[in-house]
């Protein structure tokens, strides 16, 4: 007998530590971009589990890899090799920068390797990695150090040093904090978490030459920017600046834990046997899942139709900013990754807004306590953008009325 979203949370919160708010439904299935409940109520997703379902849900390319894998070969630990982890990094290393990878499970694992191999391949004396304010880099105790949002950090003091945080944008403000114990600086092309802010291409230019200049290593965290998100398979291929070093997750697997991390050959020879190293990192299923994620991504026209969706998605919300003046105040983003950055007032019905849209049977979030977030999967129509669009249209105009 299938439980009720009620019976289900009650037991969920008999045994699972409180780490997250969750809202009162219980997935059990998905398809494309809708998802169902334990009770049958269907919701349009314009979330994709926080920019991770870019092909949507149970895609049948990747169900099908992840089936025909895991009936061959699950896990054998990376003392072995195994070919869908090496089919997957040549696929990566074929359409970027990049020589190497090292295959993680998650973001914040891949930026922790980021922060280890730039400081291994930088020298003992130099440590320093400088990240922006605004930024999220993860949740272990050196990606929270690296992340600049002290409510990330709120509990963890003392946080582990050799992480420091520039404003957001500023060039100059960045460079008088470079030391000889800087190693690397650390960002988003586009801070998701953030408030969905995208960085100037002048800016990283800068950044790019700062480095440059004081030999220091670049990394880019495209963990919620990659994988086709902005309209290219990278956002800073758009933005004219190569980085020393990536790191990739979220999307890569298409639900499957996969994160990676991806640099040249100089620098990864820093990274020895013993260095580093992850159990499940590479794992044959997720590896097989993220192979036919990136095929399909890369099949013709599939990123030109996201950038073209990207722009769809990013005038209707420019037109609900224009016709509600007093909750919001502009759209801004990058392919589909698109916020609606709000009033004050609108502000402090952020929650509100998100809550509402939940109750409507869409989904959406809350970022940076300024922007509401919108990261459907890529394979979004026009006709559901207009469907969500609408039902944020009839929530904004609920609010109106009550101010």
């Amino acid at each position: 007998m299938q439980m009720t979203n009620k019976e289900l949370a009650a037991r969920t919160n008999q045994v699972i530590i409180g780490t997250y708010t969750r809202y009162p439904a219980a997935m059990v299935a998905g398809s494309g971009c809708r998802l169902t409940d334990a009770e049958g109520k269907e919701y349009l997703d314009f979330l994709a589990g926080i920019a991770v379902c870019g092909l949507g849900h149970c895609h049948p390319a990747v169900t099908a890899a992840i089936c025909e894998q895991a009936g061959r070969l699950v896990h054998v630990s990376n003392l072995y090799y195994t070919e869908p982890q090496t089919e997957l990094a040549e696929l990566l290393t074929a359409h970027c920068f990049a020589d190497k990878v090292f295959l993680a499970n998650s973001g914040a694992e891949a930026n922790e390797a980021a922060i280890k191999l730039a400081r291994i391949c930088s020298g003992a004396d130099r440590y320093e990695i400088i990240s922006l304010s605004g930024s999220f880099h993860g949740r272990t105790l050196a990606t929270v150090a690296a992340t600049g949002q002290a409510k990330f950090q709120k509990g963890f003091e003392p946080m582990p040093e050799g992480f420091s945080h520039a404003p957001f944008g500023d060039l100059a403000a960045l460079e008088s904090m470079i030391t000889d114990q800087t190693c690397a600086i650390l960002c988003e092309p586009l801070q998701g978490e953030g408030g969905v802010r995208p960085l100037e291409p002048s800016y990283l230019r800068g950044l790019r030459a700062l480095c440059d200049k004081f030999d220091l290593l670049l990394i880019f965290d495209e963990i919620q920017t990659g994988m086709g998100r902005t309209g290219t398979l990278f956002a800073h291929e758009q933005m004219g600046v190569t980085p020393d070093i990536m790191t990739l997750a979220k999307a890569l697997g298409n639900g499957l834990p996969m994160g990676a991390l991806l640099t040249t050959n100089r620098i990864a020879a820093a990274f020895a046997p013993g260095t580093h190293a992850s159990t499940f990192g590479g794992n044959p299923v997720a590896a097989a899942a993220a192979v036919a994620t990136l095929k399909v991504m890369l099949a013709h026209g599939f990123l030109a139709e996201v950038r073209e969706k990207g722009r769809y998605l990013h005038d209707q919300l420019q037109a609900l900013a224009a016709r509600f003046p007093e909750l919001a105040v502009t759209a801004r983003g990058l392919g589909l990754i698109q916020g609606l950055v709000l009033t004050e007032a609108g502000v402090q019905r952020g929650s509100a807004i998100v809550n509402r849209m939940f109750a409507k049977g869409c989904l959406i979030n809350f970022a940076g306590g300024v922007a509401l977030r919108f990261l459907p999967p890529l394979i979004v129509s026009s006709e559901e953008i207009d469907q969500m669009t609408a039902l944020l249209a009839e929530v904004l105009e609920e609010l109106a009325a009550e101010m």
